[in-house]
């Protein structure tokens, strides 16, 4: 299905100059295509064009139909976070170390993106979840995370005691450096260094990944993806933990808060060239054997 693309917004990942000879190039390659053209102001400065007009980051996606991030997969979330309230698909250029969610490489930028704008292109759906900071029965904060939510320590050296409840229901209490809960998207990131399993992006699921666990029976589960997970702590005295959202922090959680995390409706599009293929992703980015 060809679909007309008319204005492309253009992320590039921040405060690292290395990334301007690739987009000086995208934005050749999309003149030349002519389309309309504008950018994140903190990416304004890599390409010296005044002739393109600058957004704040967060408003980007109210000027575009289209959003290409091009840098890692930190970029690709910022991005996805502009372009969720929008419905705006996102294309990633991988500028970055890994890379499981940029999948074009600079080298095959144009000719990758020449398909795709003509049509030619596989589109795929991932979801945010949402997490609820709730005390004394008030919500005092709201986030949601593409890849994960964490629940750490925070300037403590002590482990922190927390106790987790599916629907409702007990599952366990742990005494950990915390506790990641993932989405399929976020399975190939910091869960994965935790020692989480890889889940395919289409799998209606999350998975719960303990950070160094007290108890070394203690392993990842998952769980369907229209659970409720509640979080709180049974700590004796008071301490201090911190969420994360993603790349953003909840500083200050206290020990009488309860965290809520569920999975939202909303959700982001992404296009990928038309022979992408997951598991080839995950053979080049963690140098697997391709099997020949």
């Amino acid at each position: 299905m060809s679909v007309q693309f008319k204005t492309i917004g253009i992320i590039g990942k921040p405060s690292d100059s290395s990334i301007a000879k690739t987009l000086t190039t995208l934005l050749q390659f999309l003149k030349q295509q002519h389309y309309n053209i504008v950018i994140a102001k903190n990416s304004a400065a890599f390409v010296n064009d005044l002739s393109i007009n600058a957004y704040p980051l967060e408003t980007l996606g109210a000027h575009c139909d289209l959003i290409i991030a091009a840098g890692g997969d930190g970029t690709f979330l910022s991005a996805a976070r502009c372009s969720a309230d929008y419905n705006i698909p996102i294309i990633g250029i991988n500028l970055g170390r890994v890379g499981f969610l940029v999948d074009i490489s600079p080298k095959k930028m144009c000719e990758s993106l020449k398909e795709i704008l003509n049509g030619n292109y596989n589109e795929e759906q991932r979801y945010f979840l949402k997490t609820k900071i709730i005390r004394k029965n008030e919500v005092i904060h709201e986030e949601k995370a593409l890849n994960e939510v964490v629940i750490h320590r925070w300037v403590t050296p002590s482990m922190i005691e927390i106790v987790t409840r599916i629907n409702g229901q007990f599952l366990n209490s742990q005494r950990s450096d915390g506790l990641i809960i993932s989405t399929p998207t976020g399975s190939t990131a910091y869960a994965l260094s935790a020692g989480g399993p890889i889940l395919h992006p289409t799998l209606n699921a999350l998975v719960l990944v303990p950070l160094n666990p007290h108890t070394l029976s203690n392993r990842p589960i998952v769980v369907n993806d229209d659970c409720e997970i509640e979080i709180s702590f049974c700590q004796t005295k008071q301490i201090n933990a911190q969420v994360t959202c993603d790349y953003l922090e909840i500083p200050e959680v206290r020990i009488s808060d309860k965290i809520l995390i569920t999975k939202m409706s909303l959700g982001i599009r992404i296009l990928h060239p038309h022979d992408y293929d997951f598991f080839n992703i995950l053979r080049e980015k963690l140098s697997w054997s391709d099997g020949g």
